[in-house]
C-alpha cells in the first residue's frame, strides 16, 4: 500500500496531480462533461475553492484551497471515487469504466 504525505493543516491550499491508470489514454478530455459535473457535486457536499484546475488528456493538475477548519481534501478524492457507487451505476468503483481509480 502506498504511503502518502498529506498536510493537516486547516484551510490549506493544496496542490496535486491525478494521473490515469492508462497513461495513452485521453479520458479526461472525453470525458470533460463527466469531470466538471463530479466536482460540481463534490463542491456541494464538501466545499472548497478551485484555485486552478487543468486537464490535459491523461492527468490533471489542481490547487484547491479548503474552508477555514477544514483540512480533509483527501476525502472529497474519495467523494469523487464513490461518487458512480452512490447514483447506482456499479457496485464497486473499480468498476466504472471512467476512473483513473483502479
Amino acid at each position: 500500500m502506498s504511503c502518502y504525505r498529506r498536510p493537516c493543516l486547516p484551510g490549506a491550499t493544496v496542490f496535486f496531480t491525478v494521473n490515469l491508470a492508462d497513461r495513452a489514454s485521453s479520458l479526461l478530455l472525453h470525458e470533460v462533461a463527466a469531470l466538471r459535473l463530479a466536482v460540481m457535486q463534490t463542491r456541494a457536499q464538501r466545499p472548497f475553492k478551485v484555485d486552478a484546475w487543468v486537464a490535459l488528456p491523461d492527468h490533471m493538475h489542481c490547487i484547491w484551497t479548503l474552508p477555514a477548519g477544514d483540512a480533509d481534501y483527501s476525502t472529497r478524492m474519495e467523494y469523487c471515487r464513490i461518487n458512480p457507487v452512490k447514483h447506482g451505476l456499479v457496485d464497486d468503483p473499480q468498476d466504472w469504466p471512467y476512473t483513473s481509480f483502479r
